[in-house]
């Protein structure tokens, strides 16, 4: 079993790697094949416009965050039941955790799945200058499979006869096609980088616009050979799966062997509900995180804060991700009827594990941006209030300084921040958390406990520990 495989790096952010992967993979669905979608890094955004796109579940690979054995066990689970598999990286091709090594880069990644990588650069203003700056990605790690290059704002034909040539005599890399300068199809942006679809304030036009583009300018033919040429093949795939009981056994028909995952085969029963708040508001979630939990034995019921006036019957605890409630907050605000059953939800005992914003909605209030205030569940005893600027961004690593619903005093675990609001203490803040960024520098304590309530900034996706998501479903069980 082959798995075609490209991976599209950038030479920086903001290069065009989301506008051309989008427009890549709605080419390659047009054409009937199925293309399952991974995002490099920590990002929730991103991959939600890649699962519209595509109708499969796109899901995220860090290799710092997860380790490499993880990062295996989850590509290879879903990439398994699709045609092509497409990657878009994170940053800079190089960029990730440390200024001096490759781990969380893209490149790191492109390296342990051995794909062939696509550069997407900016060609705006450039001419000969592009072999030269495709040349230094090349040289910089040759470890790394540069196997293509796409060009971005490319003004028309005649310029891409200027840059074409010039990368390909530098490097002798096939440049497979280009993206025209066209504003209409640059995503829109705000603090936490792209507007999620599932707000729905993009437009089917600048989907459909990406994807015309890349059919008319980008040899598509080739981009697939290219992912056939992968050397990864799903018959001996060099991990130990884990996180999802996988486990070997030999075809009768070949003798050759192949990879079983859990969910493939028998399905556990449901032992408990666990209600996933999603909807505008809160939305950041890892695929990967539900299902684990679901492999686990829950039943994930997803309900709206914003538009629910009360909760799902017999949940045994609640998950409420990240997002942007700073952009709903008076709407969640006048959802008071919900808010009532939160806090009587948590009066009896009841587990909530919530992240970023979903600790800023059990909170006292948040003030948006113009300094607004709206008041929130009241379940913490602290007030957020968002900032002119981003406050964190970044790894961390965790230490629990006591006993948690997700984990023991003790333990320590990878996860990573993004948010532009800071807390304010208006009562006894009790703290389970001490995370550190950058090899112990930035130290500081997180994960605020109230009863059987856990809320942090940091998120965390449960393969780099599956415990986590076991002392969940443990507390879940211990509620009912």
């Amino acid at each position: 079993m082959n798995i075609p495989c490209i991976l599209i790096a950038g030479t920086h952010s903001g290069v065009g790697k989301t506008t051309v992967t989008l427009g890549l993979m709605g080419a390659l669905t047009q054409k009937a094949l199925r293309v399952q979608g991974f995002k490099a890094g920590p990002d929730y955004i991103d991959p939600s416009h890649h699962t519209f796109i595509t109708s499969m579940k796109s899901r995220n690979l860090d290799t710092w965050m997860l380790g490499e054995n993880a990062v295996m066990e989850l590509f290879f689970r879903s990439a398994r039941n699709a045609d092509i598999a497409i990657v878009e990286g994170v940053m800079g091709m190089y960029d990730g955790y440390s200024a001096t090594d490759e781990h969380g880069s893209t490149a790191h990644l492109a390296k342990l799945l051995n794909a062939p990588v696509i550069l997407v650069i900016d060609a705006k203003g450039m001419a000969r200058s592009s072999g030269a700056l495709v040349l230094g990605y090349q040289q910089f790690d040759k470890d790394v499979r540069l196997a293509g290059v796409i060009a971005n704002n490319i003004a028309g034909e005649r310029h891409f006869e200027f840059v074409k040539p010039a990368i390909e005599q530098a490097t002798h890399i096939p440049v497979l096609g280009y993206l025209l300068r066209d504003a209409q199809m640059t995503m829109d942006e705000r603090h936490l980088g792209l507007i999620p679809h599932r707000e729905g304030k993009v437009e089917a036009e600048r989907y459909d616009k990406m994807i015309q583009n890349a059919i008319a300018h980008i040899d598509l033919n080739h981009v697939v050979k290219l992912a056939k040429n992968a050397v990864l093949h799903g018959d001996c795939p060099n991990f130990k799966p884990g996180i999802f009981n996988g486990r070997r056994r030999s075809r009768q028909d070949d003798g050759k062997a192949d990879i079983f995952f859990a969910r493939s085969g028998e399905k556990k029963p449901k032992s408990v509900r666990i209600g996933v708040a999603y909807d505008e508001a809160f939305n950041f979630y890892y695929q990967d995180n539900l299902d684990i939990l679901e492999h686990l034995g829950a039943e994930i019921v997803f309900f709206s804060p914003l538009n629910d006036e009360h909760l799902p019957p017999s949940l045994d605890l609640i998950y409420i991700g990240g997002g942007f409630p700073e952009l709903f907050a008076k709407q969640l605000s006048e959802n008071r009827s919900l808010m009532r059953e939160m806090r009587a939800y948590v009066e009896a005992m009841k587990p909530i594990y919530a992240e970023c914003g979903g600790l800023m909605y059990l909170g006292q209030s948040i003030d948006n941006f113009e300094g607004e205030r709206a008041e929130m569940v009241g379940i913490l005893p602290v007030r957020s209030a968002m900032q002119r600027k981003r406050l964190s961004l970044g790894y961390v690593e965790v230490e629990a300084q006591r006993d948690t619903i997700i984990c023991a005093k003790g333990e320590r675990f990878r996860g990573h921040e993004f948010h532009w609001s800071n807390l304010e203490e208006v009562g006894n803040v009790e703290y389970a958390y001490r995370s550190s960024q950058r090899s112990g520098k930035l130290i500081k304590q997180d994960g605020i406990v109230v009863k059987n309530v856990l809320a942090a900034y940091v998120h965390l996706h449960f393969a780099t520990n599956r415990r986590l998501a076991e002392n969940l479903i443990k507390t879940a069980n211990l509620s009912r």
